[in-house]
Formats: C-alpha cells, structure tokens, sequence
C-alpha cells in the first residue's frame, strides 16, 4: 500500500470517454481470448505506480500466451486511463462489465481508487484483486474482494507496528515520540495506526500535527518537530512531502534516536537516488524490499526481466513496491481458473479464499476479508548509501531488512545520527 492517495477531485462524466487501450496477444492462440479489464492511473499523479503496474501485467500477459493460454485460450488486457481521478472510475468498471463484457476483472490502483470502483464491481457480482489499497473490506465487506498488498490483518496498523517494536529494542529506550503526517487519507490513517501502536508500549506523544498537502517548504514544520525533541520521529508522507521532509530534517539538524515511518516516496527508486547520503538512517516500512527477492523463487528473475522493460519505458528502473504484486495478481488468476476451469465469478472468489498462491510476491493464502492472511510488510533502515548510484538499491546491501526477525538481512544502526555519518 502502499498506495499514493489523492486528494478528491471533481468528477466529469468524461470517464466513459476514456479510450481503451486493448493490448494484444503476443502468442499465435486461436480461439477467443480471455478479456480482463481494469482501471490504471496511466497519467498525472498516480502515473509512476500504475506505469509499473501496467508494464508488470503486461509482462504476465506474455509469459502466459507464450506457453499456450488459459484453457486453451489468450489472455487480452484491456485498461483504461482513470487520469489519476478517482471520481473516472466507477463509470470506467461499469464499461468494462456491461459495454465491453470482460470475462475478468483487475484493480484498480489504490486504495482512493479502488473505494469508488467497489459499487459498480458489487453490483454485478463480479470479483476483482486490486492493487496496494488498503482496509478497503472494513468498510465493503465483499466475499469476492482481493488485496495484492502484504499488509494483511495488520491493516493501517502494518505501517508503524514493527516500527515500533524496533525502536523499543533499542538501548537505551526511547521515551517520546512525535507524529506528523500529511492531512490526506491514507496519511491520516496510518498515523491512526501509529497512535494505536504506541499505546502498546511504554511511550509518550509529546507531539502530533498535520501539514496540508500542498506544503512544498518544510522548514518551519521540522522546526516545530525538533523543538519537541522527542526521541522518535514518526513519519506518513507522500513522494513529493518524502523529499521536502528529508531536505528540511537535514537543513535544521533534527537529529532523532530513529527517524521514518510511513514515507511512500522512500519506496520510489528515482527518489531514493535523488536523495542519496540524506536517506541513511531512515528506517522505512516495505511491502517488497529487494533484500527479498533472492529468498522467493521466481522473483529474481522477474525483476531482472523487468528491468529490461522498464529501461525501455523510461519508467521505475527496480519496481520493487508495485510490480511484483501485479504480476502476482496474474498468477493468482491463472491458478484459479486453471483448477476451477471456469471464469464464473462465484467459483473463482470461492476457491481463492481456500487456496495457497505460490508467487514472485512469496507465498500466501487470503483471509475472509479479501487480504492476505498474513502481513509480509518489513522495516528496511537505509545504510552506506551513496550518491548517484541507482545499483546500489538493486540487492538490499544498502537496505537491509531490520525486522521481523524471520527476515531479517541487517542491523539497526542506533541512533539515527550515527547511521547519518556513515
């Protein structure tokens, strides 16, 4: 999730207008293809994510048709353009249902995208696996709703919990700690989260405040945080915040026992390299970290795949936070229908919720509520990085996976002002 939520806009009803781009198959199959449909935010805000996301489906695509299909038959894309406007999106699920008769249904991306969609796909009964959205069945309840995220019953919590259970391992213990996040959805929940985490354990809050989301100068908001002189700095920003954040906390010295959160733009490759030396120290939560990958059969070839793609594209070079779970919603489909040997919607959702998914997102069943049933996100702490360097960030060596301990590929470098010298 993580997911890049976007401020309401208003809604035209231009979304039916919306082209279709319909990719072909790359196999030689006759037959009729399997058609699957979804919503991606292909331009403005969302567009960095969903052009991973795109690329990834893409790649499952081919790989599919090039050893002969679903049932005998190929598999067709059909994605619409939402135009990162969340209000586009139920007219363009509905399109795809009853105009367009998708066999199956995909996405969309995110959890201000996904809320809106909901309605159209529940009143036609059909089952959809979104893409990084959060807690979305808290609210819906829907037996045919899935989540390809790795947060799982931890919900918005997954964004603080091991956040928290490192910072009080540490020696000496922290005692306070300080909350700023972004006055946006999906900023305020997981600070919702954090505030729950930190009752949960011997600390006090002696600070906790929002910031619009236009803010573009962080000055005067780090020097507000740094006056509280809390011994933990608790983050939830989105990319462009993630960067103004870092840049201030660095001008004004804030110097924290641990600094991070919930900083999405931490997740985003182009900025990890931008920042460079100022990330060391920052302790992140992940839903795929590279450290991963060499333990889940299957990953590492398809990020090395994927990068040859990206590179074309001129998009994410790694994709680590979004592609893997894209392609993994494609096997899931697979292997659903495969065993069902249907695309009735009713089977499908019945055998996910009783089947173990084998994926280049690891391994994983779902929960009644549609998410993982067990949370896979980790913590990473940034370490040694080094300027202009994009392969430094492409094995973990400079990421190294802090908690939880099953994972673990690293240690904390405590407190966050030595992992600033190195």
């Amino acid at each position: 999730m993580w997911t890049w939520c976007l401020h309401a806009m208003r809604s035209a009803a231009a979304a039916i207008a919306i082209g279709a781009v319909a990719l072909p198959s790359a196999s030689a199959q006759t037959g009729q293809p399997i058609r699957i449909g979804l919503s991606l935010a292909l331009t403005g805000a969302g567009a960095a994510p969903s052009k991973v996301i795109n690329t990834a489906l893409e790649m499952w695509r081919d790989d599919v048709n090039a050893k002969g299909g679903v049932l005998g038959r190929p598999v067709e894309l059909v994605v619409y353009d939402d135009q990162s406007t969340p209000g586009n999106v139920p007219a363009i699920y509905t399109k795809l249902i009853t105009l367009d008769k998708v066999d199956l249904l995909l996405g969309p991306y995110g959890t201000n995208f996904v809320a809106p969609a909901m309605p159209a796909i529940m009143a036609h009964n059909k089952m959809t696996i979104s893409f990084t959205a959060i807690g979305i069945n808290d609210k819906f309840k829907y037996d045919k709703y899935f989540s390809m995220v790795s947060v799982g019953p931890d919900g918005v919590n997954a964004f603080s919990r091991g956040f928290f259970e490192i910072a009080m391992a540490q020696k000496p213990k922290p005692e306070t700690v300080a909350i700023l996040a972004a006055d946006a959805e999906f900023a305020r929940s997981a600070a919702d989260g954090a505030r729950d985490e930190i009752k949960k354990h011997p600390l006090k809050l002696v600070y906790d405040q929002s910031y619009p989301p236009q803010t573009t100068d962080f000055s005067a908001v780090m020097r507000a945080v740094r006056a509280a002189n809390a011994d933990v700095v608790w983050i939830g920003a989105y990319p462009p915040d993630t960067v103004g954040i870092i840049r201030a906390a660095d001008e004004i010295g804030l110097s924290p026992k641990i600094f991070g959160g919930a900083m999405i733009g931490m997740l985003v490759t182009p900025l990890k390299v931008q920042l460079g030396p100022l990330a060391n120290g920052l302790l992140i939560g992940e839903n795929f970290a590279a450290a991963q990958a060499p333990s889940i059969p299957g990953a590492a070839d398809f990020l090395k795949r994927y990068g040859v793609k990206a590179s074309a594209a001129a998009i994410d070079p790694l994709g680590f936070a979004f592609g893997p779970f894209a392609y993994s919603a494609g096997q899931v489909l697979v292997q659903a229908v495969t065993e069902t040997k249907s695309l009735d919607h009713d089977k499908l959702a019945a055998y996910m919720h009783q089947a173990k998914f084998d994926t280049v997102s690891g391994s994983f069943s779902f929960a009644s509520d549609g998410e993982w049933a067990k949370s896979r996100q980790v913590w990473t702490q940034f370490q040694n990085v080094q300027p202009n360097n994009l392969d430094q960030f492409r094995d973990g060596k400079v990421q190294p996976i802090i908690w939880p301990a099953d994972a673990k590929t690293g240690n904390l470098i405590y407190p966050y002002a030595e992992a600033k010298k190195k």
